[in-house]
């Protein structure tokens, strides 16, 4: 539940670019900057919660960022212009990575070892299913009764998981021997720096061609705007099925199914701009699309991994680095689009920062195996 409104939150909020950016005066690609101010409170908010909470139950701090998630959606339900809606969104972001990631940790320590990727794809799996249903849902309330509605429906679900992880969740105590300077540790560590650039670069990709999708449909496809939320739901369910097989394919071999789903974007990112003149083409991308987000699964069970006693700072920085990504992908996007390139040379540049992350992993894999043939005496 708590990924199902996490979820419908920043992709929805993507969707609905065409509706509030004309109602706070500005055009889409300005609206793309609250996309971005959301992303920024994630990157920021992810990590000092992490540290600043290393000594708080697991159970106690998913409520607290729950309640304060419900809060920040709330609030941008009532933006009265662009400027506070840039400072709503940002705090918004803020509980987004500290929540996602204790989750997973949660959900790992509760799962046998052979299937640690597993359970986080399940705790994943709120998110891509908010792709399928919440955000197509918060589209079409969006056309029909004003945008507002898309980010007041989410704070009623942050409350509901609020209610249930207090109703459910294993009661627990901190690890022990927690603290903030054993979690700062992780900085310390070469492999979760390389980890989280190749999720902040190869992820980029796919918010670049989904934040602009929907005005890529009404002005190059040209489609009716009831298509939208069709289409939306085609990605969701792409990223759904990616993500479960993610989970599965993870236990097995897990660099080389995260360096094959980044090179599976690449592919499918770069057939974007072919296939969104014609609206078959375009669904059966865009489900393609999708189903490359399952890396994210993949590399937050590589961060459990190479994060030593760091794992609540490491898991919560996956989302710092993932929206980083979801910041840089409609950043340069819509660069290109103001700059000339037309709305689908969002897939061109997507296909170069998915093909970044697969350089970065393969910079992490000649890491890892320098440093394990390393004399001890040097």
């Amino acid at each position: 539940m708590g990924g199902f409104a996490i979820g419908t939150t920043e992709f929805a909020a993507m969707s609905l670019v065409p509706y509030f950016a004309p109602a706070l005066g500005i055009d889409e690609p300005t609206a793309g900057h609250v996309i971005s101010a959301y992303a920024l409170g994630v990157v920021v908010g992810a990590p000092i919660i992490a540290v600043l909470a290393a000594k708080v139950a697991r159970r106690t701090l998913l409520i607290g960022l729950m309640a304060m998630f419900a809060l920040g959606n709330a609030l941008s339900a009532l933006a009265p212009g662009y400027e506070t809606m840039l400072l709503f969104r940002f705090l918004s972001g803020l509980p987004h990575g500290a929540y996602f990631g204790v989750a997973a940790l949660v959900a790992a320590d509760l799962a046998p070892p052979y299937r640690r990727a597993q359970a986080v794809s399940l705790v994943m799996a709120g998110l891509t299913i908010a792709t399928v249903a919440g955000v197509p849902v918060a589209n079409w309330l969006g056309q029909a009764i004003g945008w507002r509605s898309g980010f007041a429906i989410v704070a009623v679900l942050a409350l509901a998981t609020a209610l249930l992880v207090t109703l459910f969740a294993p009661r627990d105590r901190a690890p022990e021997g927690a603290s903030p300077l054993r979690e700062l540790g992780a900085l310390r560590r070469r492999q979760v720096w390389l980890t989280l650039a190749a999720g902040a670069i190869g992820f980029g990709g796919l918010f670049c061609v989904y934040t602009y999708v929907a005005s890529t449909m009404l002005e190059v496809t040209g489609v009716s705007p009831a298509l939208v939320p069709v289409i939306l739901a085609v990605f969701g369910l792409g990223m759904t099925l990616g993500n479960l097989f993610a989970g599965w394919a993870a236990d097995k071999a897990l660099m080389r199914t995260a360096a094959g789903m980044f090179l599976f974007s690449a592919l499918a990112l770069a057939l974007y701009p072919f296939a969104a003149h014609h609206i078959g083409l375009l669904a059966l991308d865009i489900f393609a699309i999708g189903m490359g987000g399952g890396v994210g699964v993949v590399l937050q069970t590589r961060l459990m991994d190479v994060a030593g006693e760091a794992q609540t700072l490491a898991a919560a920085l996956h989302h710092s680095a993932f929206n980083v990504a979801n910041a840089l992908g409609p950043w340069l996007g819509g660069l290109a689009i103001a700059h000339g390139y037309g709305w689908t040379s969002t897939g061109w540049v997507g296909s170069l920062l998915a093909l970044g992350g697969v350089a970065i992993l393969g910079a992490a894999a000649y890491d890892a195996r320098h440093t394990l043939r390393k004399p001890a005496y040097c």
